[in-house]
């Protein structure tokens, strides 16, 4: 099931994933690194505010609203609390404006602003969609949504040229359109009847994840804010790139795998008890390490070809050595929510994570201050590191505490030994190539390294191999 899940929405997040690191390309040859970085900084204080103050409506819904038939009036009750918090957050994403870019207040305010109010809706429409189990129809919003947030941005910095205002209001459209898109499909679907849920119930459930966000703004991206107080917005331009380059194709994987993963494993502790939504989870954080070590080593092993491909000169020589920290934290990050989270969220306790958000941004907060006036990009990727760990192992002693998660040992060795061989096999392959163009040599460093990724899961695991093929080949005949 799990797998399953996995490749019905990877598709879809692939293209999102793949749109965000073409734009990338794109946007740090288009406009300089300072513009780059204040790009980057409005997706951060986009970020922190949408996660603190409508992001949470996301996972109530989702807990509470049920899946299949979604009534009208749940919506109805979601959807007056998402515009009153929209509101919240504009207020405070244009307090915020003031203080990160002084001297671009009013531009940076506007861009932020777009943001929120474009994540909002389509983020509403995605959700319900999921709740509908309308797993095809949740993919081709993605698919379009990645389409727009590459042409339309394009479009703008064509038409303004040199400045990160055009290219954000032309990925926040992008956003907007493709979430009225999606409300529009997902309406039609709507039974007529009363919330599933009260809207005490609803603010209970939300309010200490509110909380937790609050707790947790020194985790989620601080180290670009102080970067920017230390240095400037070319260094956190830096820094933003290198996180993008290694985040991304982990977050992927991850992603993919928990978007069918958590409404199962809810669904399954509330049918079956939390003994079998503890060993679906379980099985959860072995295919997620299965998939994304190998992908962590292939970014180390081949982050100066990555490096020279996708960015332009003037980021050379920095960003790659950044990539194995970065990726040890996007891992830590994503096993914080996606495994020792989901038990939390399935025993409806959310506030329990405000221990373990304030445990990860008291170490970021603190390792951000420690190092970044020293060692600039590389302190920030230290710092996050440290944050994520700090918050990964609070988190763990919390979900023990609840309902313990079978830890796959077997499975995590297999998996760091084939990450491993998939890590020299790239570096081999790529390293035989030094003076080929570094396009060749990413090319046939990812080829030898998905080889010997590919190779040794079938020998390791040749039933599920022999499923997959054969899942594959009918979907391909029928096709």
């Amino acid at each position: 099931m799990l797998l399953r899940s996995t490749l019905i929405y990877a598709p879809a997040i692939l293209l999102t994933r793949l749109s965000a690191l073409l734009l990338l390309a794109i946007a740090t040859r288009l406009v300089d690194q300072t513009e780059y970085g204040l790009l980057t900084l409005v997706v951060t204080i986009g970020e922190m505010t949408d996660v603190a103050v409508t992001n949470w409506l996301r996972i109530a819904l989702l807990r509470l609203g049920g899946k299949g038939e979604v009534s009208r009036g749940s919506l109805l009750l979601a959807g007056r609390v998402l515009v009153l918090s929209t509101m919240v957050a504009l207020v405070a994403s244009a307090a915020a404006s003031t203080l990160v870019a002084p001297d671009r207040w009013l531009d940076f305010a506007l861009a932020v602003g777009a943001y929120l109010v474009a994540g909002a809706v389509g983020r509403f429409a995605l959700t319900v969609l999921q709740m509908q189990q309308r797993h095809s129809t949740y993919s081709m919003l993605e698919f379009l949504r990645a389409g727009l947030q590459i042409v339309l941005p394009v479009v703008a910095i064509l038409l303004v040229p040199g400045t990160f205002l055009s290219i954000s209001l032309g990925s926040s459209l992008g956003v907007l359109i493709a979430g009225l898109v999606g409300g529009a499909l997902a309406w039609r679907k709507v039974v007529v009847g009363p919330a599933r849920f009260t809207q005490r119930e609803f603010f209970a459930f939300g309010v200490p994840l509110v909380v937790m966000a609050l707790v947790g703004f020194g985790l989620n991206n601080a180290e670009r804010l102080f970067l920017n107080g230390y240095y400037d917005a070319g260094a956190v331009a830096i820094f933003a790139a290198a996180y993008a380059l290694a985040r991304q194709p982990i977050d992927m994987v991850a992603n993919a795998i928990n978007m069918g993963a958590f409404p199962e494993v809810v669904g399954k502790f509330d049918a079956e008890g939390p003994a079998a939504a503890t060993a679906l989870v379980s099985r959860l954080m072995a295919l997620m390490l299965r998939l994304c070590l190998p992908v962590a080593a292939l970014l180390v092993a081949l982050g100066p070809y990555i490096t020279a491909v996708v960015l332009p000169p003037d980021y050379h020589g920095h960003v790659d050595q950044l990539f194995g920290i970065i990726a040890v934290s996007v891992l830590c990050a994503n096993l914080t929510s996606f495994v020792y989270g989901a038990v939390v969220h399935a025993h409806k306790k959310p506030w329990l994570l405000v221990l373990a958000n304030g445990a990860g941004s008291i170490g970021t907060i603190g390792l951000s201050v420690l190092l970044i006036p020293s060692m600039a990009e590389t302190g920030a990727a230290l710092a996050l590191a440290g944050g994520t760990l700090a918050s990964l192992a609070a988190c763990i002693i919390i979900s023990e505490r609840l309902t313990p998660v079978p830890v796959p040992w077997r499975d995590i060795a297999v998996s760091l030994g084939i990450a491993a061989a998939t890590g020299v096999a790239a570096a081999l392959a790529g390293g035989g190539l030094r003076q080929a163009p570094a396009l060749v040599g990413l090319i046939a460093g990812g080829a030898a390294g998905g080889a010997a990724f590919l190779a040794l899961n079938a020998l390791v695991h040749p039933n599920e191999t022999r499923a997959l093929t054969m899942r594959l080949r009918n979907r391909l005949r029928s096709a």
